[in-house]
């Protein structure tokens, strides 16, 4: 019996909305056959009919909710139905949740390690395999909240610097095998996050909204950064001073500091 040839594929999760949409625009616009994971089927219908329609071949859906214990299972299946092979994984689902801890619904603080750690580990353990045989790339998407604790967003921020830390970690494993390995880390980008994690650029935090980077622009640094190889990716030069600052300010002055301006109001 003749082998059949897996076409190569990227892989996006979280690409119903956001950064993880344009990264998947990124990719097929560059002429890649893309899978567009997430839970919400119709947004990612449209999505695929949008690319398909640009020209691009037409991205496979896979509506799936990434906390489930087979997911990583289930989307292999998918993607080996479809007659793809995974040559790039994009990383980007996750959600975040500002409050104080006490504050915060407990089992959702959970599904939030779940989902940004987890379900990215499981994720890359089950085609990390492809991705060496085909001498690919990983793309995780973590943040510039990666680099410091955060009062009162205390989960997401160390589920980030997870993400940072994993991702280095497996790009110095990956290099002797020529596997392209980065970690994405934007600054706040006006999408659907927000909604989510509860934050709202009002008051003083609103005159900071004319600097921030458009999701698609977010994108495009990020696919430059895994193409050229580079370990970390921070989008922006004002997210690139900030994060100079973090790491210059001892903690005993940058923790009130970030607690006060993530008071969760």
């Amino acid at each position: 019996m003749d082998r059949v040839e897996l076409r190569p594929a990227v892989v996006v999760t979280g690409a119903s909305e956001g950064i993880g949409a344009e990264l998947a625009r990124v990719f097929a616009a560059e002429g890649r056959e893309t899978v567009l994971v997430a839970r919400r089927r119709e947004l990612l219908e449209s999505l695929s009919a949008e690319i398909a329609a640009a020209g691009a071949p037409k991205p496979l859906v896979v509506a799936l909710d990434l906390c489930a214990p087979d997911a990583a299972e289930n989307l292999a299946q998918a993607v080996a139905a479809a007659g793809l092979s995974v040559e790039t994984l994009v990383n980007n689902a996750g959600f975040g949740l500002l409050g104080p801890m006490l504050a915060l619904d407990a089992a959702e603080q959970v599904a939030m390690v779940d989902l940004n750690v987890r379900a990215l580990t499981a994720l890359t353990l089950r085609f990390l395999p492809q991705i060496v045989a085909a001498s690919g790339g990983v793309l995780n998407v973590a943040s510039v909240a990666s680099f410091a604790p955060g009062p009162n967003f205390a989960v997401y921020y160390a589920s980030k610097a997870y993400v940072l830390s994993f991702s280095e970690a497996l790009a110095q494993e990956m290099a002797p095998h020529g596997v392209k390995v980065s970690c994405l880390c934007p600054g706040p980008v006006l999408t659907g996050f927000q909604a989510r994690a509860g934050l709202k650029f009002q008051g003083p935090a609103a005159a900071i909204t004319p600097a921030l980077l458009p999701a698609a622009e977010v994108a495009r640094q990020g696919y430059a950064g895994l193409m050229g190889g580079r370990r970390v990716v921070v989008p922006g030069l004002l997210n690139r001073i900030v994060l100079a600052l973090v790491r210059a300010t001892p903690r005993a002055i940058l923790l009130p500091v970030l607690a006060f301006a993530q008071n969760g109001r």
